[in-house]
């Protein structure tokens, strides 16, 4: 399936690209073949493909869980207007 320059003028006007008309040989011809490879795509049997969360299996290294800052949430509380029980206190401002 190609496209014609209509249908690349209105997707121009969707997109909000302004594309001067020179420019428009080119981005026809581009998005046909973009297109056409996605009809290929479509093509391809993949009735006994089974979904994959990932390209590559392997299991994910974690690091260790550990602490490695210190809470200094008493300190930084210092510079808040209003706190209470440790959590920041803010104007209502939703009625």
């Amino acid at each position: 399936m190609s496209l014609d320059k209509d249908q690349v003028q209105h997707i121009a006007v969707l997109a909000r690209l302004h594309l001067a008309d020179d420019e428009f040989a080119e981005t026809v011809q581009k998005l046909s073949r973009i297109v056409d490879f996605v009809d290929q795509l479509v093509a391809a049997p993949t009735d006994d493909v089974v979904p994959m969360a990932h390209p590559v299996n392997q299991a994910q290294r974690l690091r260790p869980d550990r602490v490695s800052e210190p809470n200094d949430r008493e300190h930084l509380q210092q510079n808040a207007a209003e706190t209470s029980d440790g959590l920041y206190l803010v104007p209502k401002v939703i009625e």
